[in-house]
């Protein structure tokens, strides 16, 4: 909840309380929302397949950018486009 403060731009879903339950429109736009994060939940998850990327970094920081850039390009060959599924109905 606190990245509104850094990132004002943040989207966050909408959190129902005791007294105040989610509406359809609420559940339709966390929906959407997360639809949208899981494709970078997905790459996240490709990017640490590579063990330099888990743990802290303890080489060079100037060849920091490069080795990430090399990972990335690994990835983005093999990379099959990854969309959203709808649910509409």
């Amino acid at each position: 909840m606190g990245i509104k403060k850094l990132c004002p731009n943040a989207e966050l879903p909408n959190k129902k309380t005791k007294l105040k339950p989610l509406t359809k429109e609420d559940k339709q736009e966390n929906h959407k929302l997360s639809s949208k994060r899981i494709i970078v939940e997905q790459i996240n998850a490709k990017i640490k397949v590579f063990k330099i990327t888990k743990y802290p970094y303890r080489n060079r920081r100037k060849k920091f950018g490069l080795r990430m850039n090399l990972i990335c390009a690994i990835i983005n060959l093999d990379a099959t486009p990854i969309e959203p599924k709808d649910n509409d109905g």
